[in-house]
C-alpha cells in the first residue's frame, strides 16, 4: 500500500482547488469529464463554467437546441463530443427519469461514455470500485512500475487496466483515483516531471533506470492527411453567404463559407481552380485573396485561404446548401475556430464596407 498512501498523502497536499471537486453530483462530474477530454483544465475551466450557467441541470441540457450546444462548444473541438453529450442528456431525460445515472453499468450504455468516463463518473459521484486509466494514469503506471508495453495497443490497455484495478484504494477509490490522475497532470508530468522533489523515486523504475522520458511507450501515429480548403466570401448589404456542414466530414451542423478543396493550394491563375469560380458565380466575378491559414487537427492538417468575391452572379440552384445570414445572426452560430478567427479579424472591415 506504500504507492498508494503516498500519491493520496500528495494530493492531500497538493491538489488544485476545481468546482467539480466539490460534488458528488453526477450530471456536473459528467460535464467535467467530457470537457476535459483531450483538453488542458485551464482551457476546460472557462467552458465548465459556461455550460453549467447555460445548463444548471440535466434537463436544461437537454432541452437546448443543438445549434446552441455547439456555440458554447465552439473552440473546444473534437465537436462530436458536443452533440455526443447533447444526445446523452436526452436520453438521461427519456430512460433515467432525468436522473443522472451513477452506475458504472448504466453510464457505460450513454453516448461519449466509454470505460474511462463511466469508471471516473461511477468512483466521483458512489464510491464505486472502479479505476480510472487515462493518460496521466498510464504515464504514472508505466514510469513507476517499468512497463514497456505501448499503451496504445490492445495488450497493453489490458495490461495497464488489470494493474489499475489490483491497485484501486477500495477503502476510497474517488480519493485515490483522483490522486493518481493529478500526480500524473502535475508532478508526473509528460515532459520535465519534477523527480527532484518525488517522494516516489527511490521506487521508480523509471527513475532509477534512467528511463524517464522513454516511458510510457506509444505506437507511433499514422501521418497526418493534408487537405486545402479555398473559401469564398460573399457580401451584400449586412449579409454573408454560408453554409451548414453535413455529416460524413469535419465540423459536422457548423457553418462555414462556400468552399472548394482543391488537392493542394492553388496558385491565383490555376485552370480548375478559376473554372471552377467561374462556374458557381459567373464569368464577371473577381476574386482577391484575403487571408491564408493553417489548421491542425488530430488527424489531419488544413490548410486554408480565404478569397474575397466581387461581381458575382449567384445561382442557388447549383448549391442549394448555401443560405445569406445577416452578420448578426452569424454571430449566434457555431462555427469551425479558423472561420471564427477569420470573422474576428475582417467583420468590422465587412460591416464598414456594407
Amino acid at each position: 500500500m506504500i504507492f498508494q498512501n503516498e500519491l493520496i498523502n500528495w494530493y492531500k497536499i497538493n491538489k488544485r482547488d476545481l468546482p467539480w471537486r466539490h460534488t458528488q453530483d453526477a450530471y456536473v462530474i459528467w460535464l467535467s469529464e467530457i470537457i476535459l477530454q483531450q483538453t488542458r483544465v485551464e482551457q476546460g475551466l472557462p467552458y465548465f463554467n459556461k455550460f453549467l450557467e447555460n445548463f444548471p441541470a440535466v434537463a436544461d441540457f437537454a432541452a437546448a437546441n443543438e445549434s446552441k450546444v455547439l456555440k458554447l462548444w465552439q473552440g473546444l473541438g473534437y465537436y462530436s463530443r458536443g452533440r455526443n453529450m447533447h444526445a446523452t442528456a436526452q436520453i438521461v431525460m427519456n430512460n433515467f427519469g432525468g436522473v443522472f445515472p451513477t452506475r458504472h453499468d448504466d453510464l457505460i450504455k450513454l453516448k461519449g461514455i466509454g470505460e474511462y468516463t463511466a469508471a471516473a463518473i461511477s468512483s466521483f459521484s458512489s464510491g464505486e470500485a472502479r479505476a480510472v486509466v487515462d493518460g496521466n494514469v498510464f504515464r504514472v503506471l508505466a514510469r513507476y512500475f517499468g512497463i514497456r508495453t505501448a499503451i496504445n495497443s490492445p495488450a497493453g490497455k489490458k495490461e495497464f487496466f488489470t494493474l489499475a484495478n489490483e491497485l484501486l484504494y477500495r477503502p476510497d477509490p474517488a480519493l485515490y483515483n483522483q490522486s493518481i490522475m493529478e500526480f500524473g497532470a502535475i508532478q508526473c508530468k509528460p515532459k520535465s516531471p519534477n523527480c527532484a522533489v518525488c517522494s516516489l523515486i527511490q521506487t521508480c523504475y523509471a527513475y532509477q533506470h534512467k528511463e524517464v522520458n522513454a516511458l510510457p511507450v506509444k505506437i507511433g501515429k499514422a501521418e497526418k492527411k493534408n487537405r486545402f480548403f479555398n473559401y469564398l466570401v460573399c457580401t451584400k448589404d449586412d449579409q454573408i453567404l454560408v453554409r451548414e456542414r453535413q455529416a460524413g466530414d469535419i465540423w459536422q451542423h457548423l457553418y462555414d463559407f462556400p468552399c472548394i478543396e482543391t488537392p493542394d493550394l492553388p496558385a491565383l491563375d490555376d485552370d480548375n481552380f478559376v473554372c471552377k469560380i467561374h462556374e458557381w458565380f459567373g464569368e464577371e466575378v473577381s476574386y482577391e485573396l484575403k487571408s491564408s491559414k493553417k489548421h491542425i487537427l488530430t488527424h489531419q492538417i488544413i490548410q486554408v485561404q480565404f478569397f474575397e468575391l466581387k461581381n458575382y452572379i449567384f445561382n442557388f440552384s447549383k448549391q442549394k446548401e448555401l443560405n445569406w445570414v445577416s452578420l448578426n445572426k452569424l454571430d449566434e452560430l457555431p462555427q469551425p475556430k479558423v472561420i471564427h478567427d477569420f470573422l474576428v479579424e475582417h467583420q468590422e472591415e465587412m460591416r464598414q464596407r456594407n
